[in-house]
C-alpha cells in the first residue's frame, strides 16, 4: 500500500530573517549562510521545535549554505543517549540532514580555556553565594543588584580557585564562575550571570572527566562561534539573552555570528513545555513519549502525521516577531488536506449491523471494481468482494427516517459504493424491539461503472462482505486537552485537570480484504469516516489502527454544542 508523492505548497515572500540575512550578505558580514539546530537531548522534540528546524535548515537550504545539529548537552543531571538518538531520528524524518553532528561537550576544552582567559582579563570571578544569596543579591525588574562580595578578588586567586572547581575539590554548589559585567544593569541577564557550576554527575559523553558544566548561555554563542555559524537563529525568549550572547564574544575576540529571534511556536489544546510533558510521561497519563495524542514528533510520526503535512504547517504558520498561538485545527487540516491527495481510500465499519440482500444467489461472490482515491487517477482501482451478507454503519440506516435523511431507511433505497442500489423491504427485531438486521433485495441492473438503468438515489453508502471481513483494532484517538489553554489553569489546579478523558477509545472495526496486507504506517482514508494508519502494536494477522484525524474538523462543532447546551 502506497503513497504518491505530492509537491509542497510554493515558498511565500520573505520573511523578516531573509531580509536580515540579506543585508548582512550584501554588506559582507559574512561569506555564507550557516545555521544550526541546538538542542538539548532531555527530552523528546515537539511541533515547536519542527518549526525550528524547517527554519533553520531551510534558510541553509535556500541560500545554499550549511545547517549543523549540535546537541547542547551541558546538563548531565537530565540528559540520556535515548534522546539523542530520538531527536537524530526526528530530523531525518522530517526530511532533513545535517551537514556537521556536533556535541557542546566537544567543546568542553576550549570553553573551558576561555573562561580562564576572562578570568585573566578581570571579566570573570569565582563566587561563593549560594544559589539562593545569588537570587537575593540579583534585584528585581525594578530594583539593581548588588555586588557579591568575592566579586573583586584578584584574578591570580580566582584562576586558581576555578581550577581546583575543574579538580574537583569542592562539593556541588559551594562556587561558581561568574562573569563580571553589570549588577546594575536593567537587563537582568547581564548582572553578572553564572558561567559554571559545580555538578559532579556522570556525562553521557565525557563520563566523570569533567564536575564543572557549563551554563547555556555560556556555551551556546561559544559553540556557535567555533562551528563558524553566521546566523544564530533563537526564539524570541532569548531575545533578552542577546547582549549577553555579544558580550561574550566581543569580550573573547572571537568570530560573531549573528542572533536573530523569532516567535516560537503555541498550539491550542496543547502544552508545549518539555517539564510538562515529561511529566505526562512519567506519571503515564500517556503510554510515552511516542503516544499519538502527545505533540512530539514521534507522537505525531505515530499517530499518522506526514513529514509533508508539518513542513506544510510550519510554511504556513510563517515566521514573526511576537507571539501569538496557533489554532490546532491548522495543523489537523494540514495533515487532512495531504493525505486526501495522497491516501488510498479503504472501506470499514465502526459501528456495524448486519445487512441481508434476500434476491442474493446463495454463496455467490462478485467482485466490485472501486476506485482506490478520486484526487488520484493514477491511484487506480482494487477488486473488493461482494456478497449477499454485508455489514454497514448503524447511522447509515434509519427504521422511520426524516424526509432529508438520504441514507438508508425502511421502503427506501441508495447506493453500495462500487457496488448495487438496494432496497430495505423489512427487518428483524430482537426480544426488546432493536434493528439487528435489515433485509434488502439487489437490483441487478445497476451495478457501478455499468448502470444503464436509469434509477436515481440521493445516497451513497460504505459496506463491507461479512464473509471476507477482517477484525481490526481501531484506537480513536482525540485530543489530549479539553480546553483551548491547558496552561491557564484555575487557581487550585494544575494542567493535568484539563485532560479529555475521551481522548482515547478502543473499539473494533470491520474491514475490507485489500487491508490484510497494510504495513506499519501506511496511512489510509476510511471512507466517509476519516484517516488512519497502522500502528507499531500491529501483529500479523491482529491488526491496530490509529485515528489520525476526521474527515472534518468535529470538535469546534461538539464545543460550540457543549457550551448550548
Amino acid at each position: 500500500m502506497t503513497e504518491h508523492a505530492e509537491t509542497e505548497s510554493p515558498r511565500p515572500r520573505k520573511h523578516f530573517i531573509e531580509t536580515a540575512i540579506d543585508e548582512d550578505l550584501q554588506a559582507g558580514k559574512f561569506e555564507a549562510v550557516h545555521t544550526r539546530f541546538p538542542p538539548e537531548p532531555n527530552g523528546y522534540l515537539h511541533i515547536g521545535h519542527a518549526k525550528s528546524i524547517c527554519l533553520n535548515f531551510g534558510l541553509a537550504k535556500n541560500y545554499g549554505g550549511t545547517c549543523n545539529l549540535r546537541f547542547d548537552d551541558t546538563n548531565p543531571s537530565k540528559e540520556e543517549t535515548e534522546y539523542v538518538e530520538s531527536i537524530q531520528e526526528d530530523v531525518r524524518w522530517l526530511g532533513f540532514q545535517w551537514d556537521e553532528l556536533h556535541y557542546a561537550s566537544d567543546y568542553f576544552e576550549q570553553l573551558y580555556e576561555w573562561a580562564e582567559r576572562l578570568i585573566e582579563k578581570g571579566k570573570a570571578y569565582v563566587c561563593e553565594l549560594s544559589a539562593e544569596q545569588t537570587r537575593e543579591y540579583r534585584g528585581t525588574l525594578t530594583e539593581p543588584g548588588k555586588n557579591s562580595p568575592y566579586r573583586d578578588r584578584d584574578p591570580k586567586e580566582n584562576l586558581d580557585l576555578f581550577r581546583r572547581m575543574k579538580a574537583g575539590e569542592f562539593p556541588d554548589g559551594s562556587k561558581t564562575l561568574r562573569a563580571k559585567i553589570d549588577m546594575a544593569s536593567p537587563n537582568l541577564n547581564l548582572r553578572d550571570p553564572v558561567m559554571y557550576r559545580i555538578m559532579k554527575a556522570h556525562h553521557h559523553r565525557t563520563g566523570d572527566r569533567w564536575c564543572i558544566y557549563p551554563m547555556y548561555d555560556w556555551a551556546h554563542g561559544q559553540s556557535d562561534s567555533i562551528e563558524g555559524i553566521s546566523f544564530s537563529i533563537c526564539t524570541l525568549e532569548f531575545e533578552n539573552h542577546r547582549p549577553l550572547y555579544d558580550w561574550y564574544c566581543d569580550s573573547l575576540e572571537i568570530h560573531h555570528p549573528r542572533q536573530i529571534e523569532f516567535a516560537r511556536l503555541n498550539l491550542t489544546y496543547t502544552v508545549m513545555s518539555k517539564r510538562k510533558l515529561l511529566q505526562l510521561v512519567k506519571e503515564k497519563h500517556v503510554g510515552g513519549w511516542d503516544d499519538p495524542r502527545m505533540p512530539t514528533i514521534s507522537g505525531l510520526r505515530r499517530r499518522g502525521y506526514t513529514p509533508e503535512s508539518i513542513r506544510n504547517f510550519c510554511a504556513d504558520v510563517g515566521v514573526a516577531k511576537f507571539n501569538s498561538t496557533i489554532d490546532v485545527v491548522r495543523l489537523e487540516n494540514s495533515i487532512r488536506e495531504h493525505l486526501n491527495r495522497v491516501a488510498p481510500r479503504r472501506m470499514a465499519v465502526m459501528d456495524p449491523i448486519k445487512l441481508t440482500i434476500t434476491n442474493w444467489p446463495k454463496d455467490k461472490v462478485e467482485m466490485c471494481s472501486v476506485i482506490n482515491n478520486p484526487e488520484d487517477e493514477s491511484a487506480g482501482k482494487r477488486e473488493v468482494p461482494f456478497s449477499g451478507h454485508l455489514l454497514i454503519q448503524q447511522e447509515d440506516f434509519r427504521e422511520e427516517a426524516p424526509r432529508k435523511f438520504f441514507r438508508l431507511k425502511k421502503g427506501g433505497a441508495v447506493r453500495l459504493r462500487g457496488a448495487f442500489i438496494i432496497d430495505c423491504h423489512d427487518v428483524v427485531k430482537d426480544d426488546d424491539g432493536n434493528v439487528i438486521e435489515i433485509l434488502c433485495t439487489y437490483d441487478p441492473e445497476t451495478r457501478s461503472g455499468q448502470d444503464q438503468s436509469g434509477r436515481k438515489v440521493k445516497g451513497t453508502i460504505h459496506w463491507v462482505s461479512a464473509d471476507h471481513a477482517s477484525e481490526i483494532e481501531v484506537r480513536d484517538y482525540d485530543r489530549l486537552f479539553g480546553v483551548e489553554n491547558p496552561d491557564a489553569a484555575e487557581e487550585g489546579k494544575t494542567f493535568l485537570d484539563y485532560l479529555n478523558p475521551e481522548s482515547l477509545t478502543v473499539r473494533t472495526a470491520f474491514v475490507e480484504p485489500a487491508l490484510a496486507e497494510a504495513q506499519i504506517g501506511d496511512r489510509v482514508q476510511f471512507e466517509r469516516v476519516g484517516y488512519f494508519v497502522v500502528d507499531s502494536d500491529s501483529k500479523p494477522g491482529s491488526l491496530v489502527m490509529n485515528r489520525i484525524v476526521g474527515l472534518r474538523d468535529t470538535w469546534g462543532k461538539m464545543e460550540a454544542k457543549g457550551k448550548a447546551n
